[in-house]
């Protein structure tokens, strides 16, 4: 099918794959895939630049990547789908399913608050030995022995790994305790959709045809670039980090955006309900901002804009604000982003999905602007 019978004008596309290239040929970053769809059917796949430009070898749209912090709604789908289990619930004590959390002013947390970043958790790392950060069950128990930094409800504050630990230790316990999160989340997830080169840990076989984690930028962000760079190193074939340690390619989390666009559903399985995804993609959080982009304010003498955030998704909203989505995007557009590399999108009125992973981190304000760009270098090539 010719993407003009989807809507597209060809020369109009013909941008994106313009603008990417000439920011490569910069050296702004070293490469990207792109994949995008409007009702399943493909509009755009392609791969530009270099897996890894220091050693010159090309990117592939087959290459498997470090996903980041998109990893994060491939783990909220398993919780939401414990929530319609009746497993697990909203309103829902973290404490009622892991009995030794319920301390230092965590006791209030609820699951609702741990999905919209609202939990006052800790937003970074517990102290505990680095070798340990991928232990699922020591980070839990390093996590549960930490303070709460604010009042659950008061702040939004984005947490970069805890969060979704303790969401994942959740799903575990209600499944029994005797499944790993890796093996459910596989189970559940990622083989019913298809998701064959999809892991969370560095599987084996996945391995060898790694994109590196390399930072193009210096100073700091929200990470410092060589934070960012050795995040790989904790992560291992046998770690478990639910928030940033999955590996994917752009047509796996292509499947998992089709999943998301069609209701829940995709190839016959069903992970979530078209009810459980409307209630996932409100806005809970209002009109207060994301206090984790705080620095980015400073440093860009930008504005400070509303968080929208869901149970688990960034959402588009009203305002004209920095990316990941496009300004184009329609407001009930929903998705995820990761740490100066990786995006998702679903714009549901317009039928579109959007995969973007990049080789060559940005930091993170970068990033924003070009996925922001690259969006609305998509949709401006609508026809209709």
């Amino acid at each position: 099918m010719e993407r003009s019978d989807l809507g597209f004008d060809d020369s109009r596309l013909e941008r994106v794959g313009a603008a990417v290239r000439a920011d490569i040929e910069k050296g702004i970053y070293d490469g990207a895939t792109l994949f995008v769809a409007r009702g399943g059917r493909e509009v755009l796949r392609e791969a530009w630049g270099f897996a890894h430009r220091d050693t010159g070898r090309e990117l592939s749209i087959e290459d498997p990547f470090f996903t980041m912090s998109v990893g994060k709604q491939l783990t909220v789908a398993v919780v939401l789908n414990r929530i319609e289990r009746g497993e697990l619930a909203l309103r829902m004590r973290v404490d009622e399913v892991i009995p030794e959390f319920g301390k230092g002013g965590k006791e209030r947390i609820t699951l609702a608050q741990l999905l919209t970043h609202t939990s006052g958790i800790a937003t970074m790392l517990p102290p505990m030995p680095p070798p340990d950060l991928g232990n699922l069950e020591a980070f839990v128990a390093a996590l549960c022995e930490s303070p709460a930094e604010a009042r659950p409800g008061d702040r939004v504050h984005y947490s970069v790994l805890a969060a979704h630990s303790v969401m994942a230790e959740m799903v575990r316990r209600v499944d029994g305790g005797t499944r790993s999160f890796r093996e459910i989340i596989r189970d559940e997830l990622f083989e019913p959709l298809g998701m064959k080169n999809t892991s969370l840990g560095l599987r084996a076989d996945l391995a060898e045809r790694m994109c590196p984690v390399v930072a193009r930028y210096e100073g700091t962000g929200i990470f410092d670039p060589k934070m960012a760079e050795a995040f790989p190193l904790m992560v291992g074939e046998n770690g478990e980090i639910p928030a940033g340690g999955f590996i994917s390619t752009t047509d796996d989390l292509h499947r998992f955006a089709e999943m998301l666009r069609r209701g829940g559903e995709l190839d016959g399985h069903r992970i979530l309900s078209p009810a459980m995804i409307e209630l996932a993609t409100r806005n809970y959080t209002g009109e207060r901002r994301n206090e984790v982009f705080d620095c980015i304010l400073d440093m860009r003498g930008w504005e400070p804009w509303p968080a929208y955030l869901g149970l688990g998704f960034f959402l588009r909203g009203e305002d004209f604000i920095p990316g990941p989505f496009g300004s184009l995007n329609s407001p009930r557009t929903f998705g995820g982003m990761g740490a100066g590399s990786t995006c998702f999108w679903v714009d549901p009125p317009r039928d579109l999905t959007f995969v973007m992973l990049t080789t060559g981190l940005l930091e993170d304000s970068r990033h924003l602007e070009r996925t922001q760009r690259l969006s609305d270098l998509v949709l401006a090539a609508l026809k209709e």
